[in-house]
């Protein structure tokens, strides 16, 4: 299955849901507006009150994001998209690199892995039909060769019902493989296009006070859950390398070492296909650590703060409280 064009859609149905931005953006307008509205009056009357001079330049963050609402597709989004694009671009470039050095080495692998099954004698008939016949041609008709031709046809039976077997485990753990990178990028693209279409109402909202930092929490979000796929391209290009890796550690085997396991080594193959796909579902929290915004952090931190300052006084006025019955008891 060829799950580039299953990427590909993800990436058309992205660009065709961007017009319904332009549907909410009359609604956020209104809710724009009327924030603007009591923001600028707010201002005004504290300045008035206040008898000081009406500061202008905070006025003008209303009419700012105002017109980010009016042009939001092109933009916010086209901005955040076009500064965000070498990035994607860059570590796409980096997978099919190290994807085309892998398929090479693993080409060169499985043709040393037949030659060396070749060379062997007890092991040539297993993966040769020429080699298996000149074995069955060699051997006559007493009942020691006949139960040697019917142990020659139980071994080559259950070396390729094996084979088969393995080859079905890898075929079945790349597909998951490939359907969790699927997962990943379909579940961005969702994310995506709601942070997308409801952005227009998020800016709108943080004209409102006490709803400031909606903005830079949209923004977070937007960039953060953008970030997901070169993150996941740049794992697949770490995985992509360390089976390069891999692969070159057993050509170099296969060349210079006649005891080599061949078993062995597609056996840690699989279980690394494992780890792999494990490993996809951590791109989420890699893509957080890489862009936060200081509001929920500094809350978080200020609620650690006050906890641990809390406790601080509860146990120093425990261990005041006990010091003082302590000092009464003795004291008697």
């Amino acid at each position: 299955m060829d799950f580039s064009n299953l990427h590909e859609i993800l990436r058309n149905l992205y660009t065709e849901m961007m017009p319904l931005c332009g549907t909410m953006a009359g609604v956020a307008k209104g809710i724009a507006g009327l924030g603007a509205l009591f923001y600028v009056a707010s201002r005004v009357w504290q300045s008035l009150a206040r008898a000081e001079p009406i500061d202008v330049y905070p006025m003008l963050r209303p009419f700012a994001i105002g017109l980010c609402i009016m042009f939001f597709p092109s933009i916010v989004l086209g901005t955040i998209n076009g500064v965000m694009s070498p990035v994607v671009k860059g570590t796409h470039q980096m997978l099919e690199t190290q994807t085309m050095d892998m398929n090479k080495y693993r080409q060169q692998k499985d043709k040393l892995e037949y030659e060396a099954m070749l060379r062997n004698p007890e092991t040539a008939y297993l993966v040769s039909n020429e080699e298996f016949d000149k074995q069955l041609e060699e051997l006559g008709w007493s009942p020691g060769d006949m139960m040697t031709m019917t142990g020659m046809y139980i071994e080559r039976g259950m070396y390729n019902m094996k084979k088969s077997m393995r080859d079905w485990f890898r075929e079945l753990l790349e597909l998951l493989f490939a359907a969790a990178a699927l997962v990943i990028d379909t579940i961005r693209t969702f994310f995506l296009i709601v942070l997308a279409i409801l952005g227009p109402i998020a800016f709108a909202i943080s004209v409102w006070d006490g709803f400031q930092s909606t903005l830079t929490q949209w923004i977070t979000r937007y960039i953060s859950v953008y970030l997901w796929l070169p993150v996941s391209d740049l794992f697949s290009s770490i995985l992509a390398k360390i089976q390069v890796l891999m692969l070159q550690n057993d050509i170099s085997e296969l060349q210079n070492n006649p005891n080599f396991s061949i078993e062995a080594s597609n056996g840690v193959y699989l279980v690394f296909m494992i780890i792999g796909i494990i490993g996809y579902f951590t791109i989420p929290t890699v893509a957080g650590w890489i862009i936060q915004s200081g509001g929920a952090g500094n809350y978080g931190k200020n609620v650690n703060s006050t906890a641990g300052k809390a406790g601080s006084m509860a146990g120093a006025g425990a261990g005041a409280a006990a010091g003082n019955i302590s000092g009464r008891l003795l004291g008697k």
